[in-house]
């Protein structure tokens, strides 16, 4: 099989050979499809979208097709399923839920190689906590780790986590012992704990900037620790509401590009009609004609709304950069959290899309998307 399309850092076309799932082949070519042709987007971050909610109860196969067909739908490939903070009980009946899901269909293997397990040891104090429920906010167990992996098949290949935990850095060395990467958020830890976390083998920060007080110390603070640190990736929401574009900017530049990522960070509300919404974790919440999603009648953010499609355009937007180089906050850096994937070369896992977007538009319009190889949506 053979695909083509434009190349985004060129503008000139270019043709990608397949076999066996994987690029075999990728050379210049004329009268190509005049759309874009990228690796598929990765999300390192999804909760739930267009009502499809993965912590409200059982986990359920047509949650989870669904999730994969919307995924396809925005040009996403490869996602993780965000579990947040919860009871014991209730993360253990979510992950095993999923991993016996994925077991039986061949599509949610192909694009979710893990879960990302957000909580539960996060901050216990109102503000950086965000809408994670207080009462089950708990120090750091790797006993309880190992009874997550056991109920998922060593499924969770992702764990935020708040450093300021007593036994933290314990629990942060047995987890990258056990080739489960580690990341940082909902935090408000000193920068001595950061850096801390960071030499034990912490090696994200979860969507930067967000899960935090609203009024922080002016120099030293986790968020510059963070910025500093250059074992750290930090992730990033960056849909306009979640980061103003001066903040966005200046902390990717910190970070440097490839040092960042790009995370939609959605909730199950993501893509709804507009309305008042009364939601187990939240509360009521209201969903404005734009998409944003916040508590009703107060100016906090209840959750982020829009698709990593949306994220790289207004990304590009905020940041000032072309089309190319915000895509690979999408593809290839939150790729080596899941594999190596998100990339175009020869060899890699031939994970496409297919889309068309001019400057100024707020979305990428996927039009085609192939997962291992095989086209799995069209538009």
């Amino acid at each position: 099989m053979v695909v083509d399309g434009i190349d985004p850092r060129t503008g000139k076309g270019f043709a990608i050979e397949i076999a066996d799932g994987r690029i075999a082949a990728i050379r210049p070519a004329e009268n190509t499809s005049p759309r874009y042709l990228s690796a598929g987007l990765i999300d390192l971050q999804v909760n739930g979208y267009r009502g499809f909610d993965l912590n409200n109860g059982e986990v359920t196969a047509n949650i989870l097709l669904s999730l994969c067909e919307e995924m396809l739908g925005v040009g996403v490939t490869t996602w993780l399923p965000t579990i947040i903070t919860a009871s014991k009980i209730s993360i253990l009946q979510a992950l095993a839920d999923i991993a016996r899901i994925r077991a039986g269909h061949r599509l949610i293997a192909e694009m979710v190689p893990g879960i990302h397990v957000e909580g539960p040891s996060i901050s216990d104090k109102d503000g950086p906590r965000g809408a994670h429920p207080l009462a089950h906010v708990r120090p750091p167990s790797i006993a309880e780790f190992d009874r997550w992996q056991q109920a998922s098949g060593n499924l969770v290949s992702m764990v935020t986590l708040a450093p300021e935990h007593e036994g933290s850095v314990d629990y942060i060395r047995a987890l990258t012992a056990r080739g489960v990467h580690v990341a940082l958020g909902h935090t408000a830890a000193t920068p001595e704990e950061i850096h801390a976390a960071a030499a034990a083998g912490a090696v994200l920060s979860t969507h930067l900037g967000n899960g935090a007080a609203a009024m922080l110390p002016r120099h030293p603070n986790f968020i510059w620790a963070q910025l500093a640190d250059d074992r750290l990736t930090a992730s990033f929401i960056a849909d306009g509401w979640h980061l103003p574009a001066d903040t966005f900017k200046a902390m990717l530049r910190a970070k440097g590009p490839d040092r960042a990522i790009l995370v939609s960070d959605m909730v199950a509300l993501a893509g709804m009609p507009a309305g008042i919404y009364d939601q187990p974790v939240g509360g009521r919440v209201e969903v404005s004609a734009e998409g944003r999603i916040g508590v009703a009648g107060t100016p906090y953010l209840a959750g982020a709304s829009l698709p990593l499609s949306a994220n790289v355009a207004i990304a590009s937007q905020m940041a000032g950069l072309p089309l190319a180089d915000t895509l690979l906050l999408a593809t290839a850096n939150p790729g080596r959290f899941v594999g190596g994937r998100g990339l175009l070369e020869v060899g890699a896992r031939a994970d496409l899309i297919r889309f068309e977007w001019s400057e100024g538009e707020r979305e990428l319009s996927i039009r085609e998307t192939w997962v291992h190889g095989e086209k799995a949506s069209c538009a």
